[in-house]
């Protein structure tokens, strides 16, 4: 078998161990004359122009070390000694021979160091970041570390801030990005794959999972739809988004967005996908549920019963966002008698100045709270701010100084707008906003029954909705007793050894 061949079949069989990852780079290099070398690294941890450099050192090296051989065996006059110790010299300028196996140190920040090709060793020294060199016909590999992780700004994302943990966001840049992935995720069953789409703008949109751990239908549906894109234009997340969504008419989104490296890591590390582009520092991840919308990294960084304490917050929220303003509604049009005496002549009283329904009321301050929320998102954040809460309190102020909605209905929209921002989640929490509407108008029509309507419509909506045709509202359907324990009680992390089924239909995957 020439050498030729062998560096071929070395190149393929590298490619299979690390699963044709798209930041993988491994190929041929010239050497010296007699071998052929190959070089291999993630191009996501590794400074380029460091390597081509200690590459360049590395080859003038070997080059040095040749001639000084050469020279030997000519001879021993003066100009021959002379000009090998000329050699010498220069080669102890620049580092130690390379053929001696020693640590070799070109600046403070890179280490050169040699040793036997062990394929196991070379996979783990990779994914730690560092450029391998394999000299096959003397079976040795060059070690070049200079792994260049990516640290974060001190700017966490705006939309998801934690107390606890990472602090490190995503920015418009693959490279940087999946360098903080492989940072958290040093291993080689980490599946970077890559996908231009646009004919005119050649976006590339990259997907990346855990082989082994990675729910294998969820994937081929993801790789299906992103083959199925045929576009002239492809500049935002929204159109992937668009793409890949079971039934893109739901408000309810199906598709986790996020910006944070340490979540997509976790959901990654549970069998899910992340979605990327350079065009945006959002991923998106699924197969997810509805559940999942409400997880956030404090609850797995927060003491257990202080995680278990605010998941069940959440939970209350999530129903007084939705049902608060048309429980009101129906208790003040048609169900007065379910409030206390007391409480119901103190309402009557104030009601009985209001010149408008209790659905034209509401339908009144929850636009004015929804134009102040996007007055103060699009304004600049100094005057944002100012907007929100002098908007809130001189408006709040005068609308019930003139007559126009009642205390208890300002206290209700309140409440209600609290609620809503609880949801780590913005489209959940644009969802949730939007669904408080129809549901007002059906308590304005029907009371409690049309609540009951109402909700029966939603939850037989969820139940009929998938993530990647997986099901949306599991562990409820299908019943998972265990699961739908999780969801509200955060289990200690030594107890946390199963992967939720709701994403892989295997029983003993690891979490």
């Amino acid at each position: 078998m020439t050498q030729k061949t062998e560096v071929t079949q070395e190149i393929k069989r590298l490619n299979i161990e690390f699963l044709h990852s798209s930041d993988f780079t491994v190929k041929e290099i010239e050497w010296n004359q007699d071998e052929k070398a190959i070089l291999c690294y993630y191009s996501s941890l590794v400074n380029k122009n460091e390597v081509d450099r200690n590459l360049f050192f590395l080859k003038q090296l070997g080059k040095t070390s040749n001639q000084a051989k050469d020279i030997k065996g000519k001879g021993n006059s003066d100009a021959q000694k002379g000009e090998q110790s000329e050699l010498k010299n220069n080669s102890n300028d620049r580092g130690s021979n390379s053929e001696n196996q020693n640590v070799l140190s070109q600046d403070d920040s890179v280490t050169i160091t040699t040793e036997q090709y062990d394929l196991k060793k070379l996979i783990g020294y990779v994914c730690d970041g560092e450029t391998i060199i394999i000299l096959l016909q003397s079976q040795k590999m060059i070690r070049l570390s200079s792994p260049e992780f990516v640290h974060g700004t001190p700017e966490e994302p705006e939309n998801e801030q934690i107390l606890r943990g990472s602090h490190e966001g995503f920015v418009e840049s693959f490279d940087a990005n999946i360098s903080l992935i492989r940072k958290r995720i040093r291993n080689n069953k980490l599946v970077v794959k890559k996908i231009i789409l646009g004919k005119n703008t050649r976006t590339a949109v990259y997907y990346y999972y855990v082989d082994g751990l990675v729910d294998k239908e969820a994937l081929k549906t993801v790789e299906n739809r992103l083959n199925a894109m045929e576009i002239d234009e492809f500049y935002s997340i929204g159109q992937l988004n668009d793409h890949l969504d079971d039934q893109v008419w739901s408000p309810f989104p199906q598709l986790l967005s996020t910006e944070r490296p340490d979540r997509v890591t976790a959901n990654v590390l549970e069998g899910k996908i992340a979605i990327m582009t350079d065009l945006s520092p959002a991923a998106l991840i699924g197969p997810v549920t509805f559940f999942s919308f409400y997880q956030t990294p404090d609850d797995f960084n927060s003491r257990v019963f202080v995680g278990t304490f605010y998941r069940l917050l959440r939970g209350f929220s999530l129903l007084s966002a939705i049902f608060l303003p048309a429980f009101y509604i129906a208790i003040i049009s048609f169900h007065f008698e379910v409030l206390p005496l007391e409480l119901a002549n103190k309402i009557k009283t104030d009601i009985n100045q209001i010149p408008y329904r209790p659905l034209i009321e509401a339908m009144i301050m929850e636009l004015t709270i929804e134009l102040i929320r996007e007055a103060s998102v699009r304004l600049p954040k100094s005057i944002g701010q100012t907007i929100g809460i002098v908007g809130g309190l001189v408006i709040g102020d005068a609308i019930v100084s003139a007559g126009l909605v009642s205390n208890l209905m300002v206290i209700v929209v309140a409440f209600t707008a609290i609620s809503s921002f609880v949801v780590p989640s913005i489209e959940l929490n644009s969802t949730i906003r939007l669904l408080r509407f129809p549901l007002m108008l059906l308590a304005s029509l029907f009371g409690f029954y049309g609540i009951v309507i109402g909700t029966f419509i939603i939850v037989v909506h969820l139940l009929n909705l998938s993530s990647l045709n997986r099901p949306y509202f599991s562990p409820v359907v299908p019943f998972d007793p265990k699961g739908l324990y999780k969801l509200f009680f955060r289990k200690p992390h030594y107890k946390a050894n199963k992967q939720a089924t709701s994403f892989s239909p295997k029983e003993d995957d690891k979490a």
